[in-house]
């Protein structure tokens, strides 16, 4: 009889309700500190009352992974002899990878960590083929390799519309964030292996229909399979703009549209847009 694999995720994970329901996905909660009190993702704080905060001049800071949540969920799903797969945030972004290993090595649960490099949809993008593999009977080994190939067809840009987050995260100096503000600064940050990386920067909300643009060129000969437009309290509108500039008119793309988590939030501050692709083919490579 083959051993059973649990699939483990972080709540920076773009999925939906239904997603989660179908394919048994368990989610650790992370969290966010707030004027010095303590948020669990889905817990006590929502998606729209952390952009209340922003809106209201409060700004979250990222709080440390919860170690126990990871050994407490370990254990319990590798009680009945199961193995463990977690699939966790780019450790760019978080700590959440080093703390899922280290609960990983105290867990009495036999438990493979992977670093997605990714987060978000891209994330899910992981975390979903995983969980199909699962049903598949598929092995640890095999399912690796396919996570593998799903983050090289992803790419993840986001759409950075305030600056104040980065600057409060320490992300970019209080100088060189008083001058973005000044003049109004947009930028376009890429999620690397290594970094998050500038690629675009302009004066006004046209920088980013132009990015958009370029995303779509970029793909005329990579056809984009999922689109996901993950958001920190955008209009509408413009939502729909992007995506119409994005996909041609007669894509069959899977598309997604959604608030990204508190932890995303965290870094990109208000009226940002994750731009998250998952694309036919690999992407380039990064510089």
């Amino acid at each position: 009889m083959k051993t059973s694999i649990q699939i483990v995720t972080d709540s920076s994970v773009q999925l939906t309700s239904e997603e989660v329901e179908k394919y048994n996905i368990h989610i650790v909660p992370l969290s966010v500190e707030i004027e010095g009190k303590n948020y669990v993702d889905g817990e006590n704080i929502t998606r729209q009352e952390l952009i209340d905060n922003l809106r209201a001049g409060k700004y979250p800071k990222t709080s440390q992974p919860p170690l126990g949540k990871f050994v407490e969920l370990y254990d319990k799903l590798g009680s009945d002899g199961s193995e463990v797969l977690a699939i966790t945030i780019s450790d760019v972004l978080s700590g959440t990878f080093n703390t899922a290993q280290t609960a990983a090595e105290m867990s009495s649960a036999q438990v493979t960590v992977i670093n997605s490099k990714s987060t978000d949809r891209g994330l899910a993008f992981q975390v979903l083929a995983a969980a199909k593999d699962v049903a598949a009977g598929k092995t640890i080994s095999e399912i690796k390799q396919h996570c593998s190939d799903i983050y090289k067809r992803t790419r993840i840009n986001v759409l950075i519309d305030n600056l104040d987050c980065l600057v409060k995260g320490g992300r970019i100096s209080r100088f060189a964030g008083a001058v973005t503000k000044l003049i109004n600064l947009k930028v376009v940050v890429q999620l690397n292996n290594k970094s998050l990386d500038v690629v675009s920067k302009g004066r006004s909300r046209k920088t980013f229909l132009k990015f958009c643009q370029q995303v779509a060129d970029a793909h005329q000969d990579n056809k984009i399979l999922d689109l996901s437009l993950s958001h920190v309290g955008v209009d509408q509108e413009f939502l729909e703009r992007l995506k119409n500039i994005i996909l041609p008119s007669d894509s069959q793309a899977n598309y997604l549209k959604r608030l990204t988590s508190p932890i995303i939030m965290t870094h990109t501050g208000l009226n940002a847009v994750g731009i998250i692709t998952l694309s036919e083919k690999p992407e380039p490579q990064e510089a």
